[in-house]
């Protein structure tokens, strides 16, 4: 039986609205792989460049940290400098403090001749020779000729040496210095300062530690105590 041209015509317009369907149908699983394709593609690079960011601020604050470690580590080392200024300042002017009440001792003749008498003994003990010349301040004079006819017989009767002592008249110590005397072996190359700042000055390192723990107490950090 033949088909007649309106049969003819619903079979091709059923067959395109298959085919145009199928298309349909086919677009959208193109679409929906595209997207899906796309939104995978996008997480990906997202994730990417999160952890490149992540890493990024990691780093940075990494830099950040190690700079605040510096600065504060700078920071610590210009205090503990300043603390340490300031507590040599204040030990200068305790030095300085005793240099000056040093200069008084030599306008108290009883006990400035007993300690010059000391200070010539010792000067004489530690030469340990049979002539010494003596070197003091021109306004003592009087005063180390006393003392050295006072201890020439203390250091003969302790060494079993006779002593000539000689005061050198032709050069003195300055008249600035708070007192006391240099003593030199026979040629004049080896000495003995026995001045008063000189032995201020041994005082000085001998007790440093005692004056330190006296004025600002013990040091945490020191492990062994001489």
């Amino acid at each position: 039986m033949a088909l007649t041209d309106a049969d003819v015509q619903k079979q091709i317009k059923h067959m395109m609205a298959f085919i145009e369907q199928e298309a349909a149908e086919k677009v959208e699983e193109i679409d929906a792989k595209a997207e899906e394709e796309f939104n995978i593609e996008k997480g990906r690079l997202v994730q990417t460049q999160r952890v490149k960011i992540m890493e990024y601020y990691e780093k940075k604050e990494k830099h950040i940290e190690q700079h605040k470690k510096i600065q504060m580590s700078h920071l610590l080392n210009e205090a503990r400098l300043k603390v340490l200024k300031a507590r040599d300042d204040i030990v200068m002017d305790l030095l300085k403090e005793a240099q000056y009440r040093l200069a008084h001792i030599a306008k108290d003749p009883d006990n400035y001749s007993i300690l010059l008498q000391g200070l010539l003994l010792q000067g004489f003990y530690q030469l340990l020779e049979s002539k010494v010349t003596v070197r003091c301040r021109q306004q003592d004079v009087e005063m180390v000729q006393a003392a050295i006819d006072k201890v020439i017989p203390i250091y003969k009767e302790s060494v079993k040496i006779k002593l000539v002592v000689k005061i050198d008249m032709e050069r003195f110590l300055p008249s600035d210095v708070c007192g006391g005397v240099e003593v030199y072996n026979d040629n004049g190359k080896i000495k003995v300062t026995n001045t008063l700042e000189r032995r201020l000055e041994l005082i000085t390192q001998q007790i440093m530690p005692e004056i330190r723990v006296a004025l600002f107490g013990a040091n945490p950090n020191r492990k062994f105590v001489d």
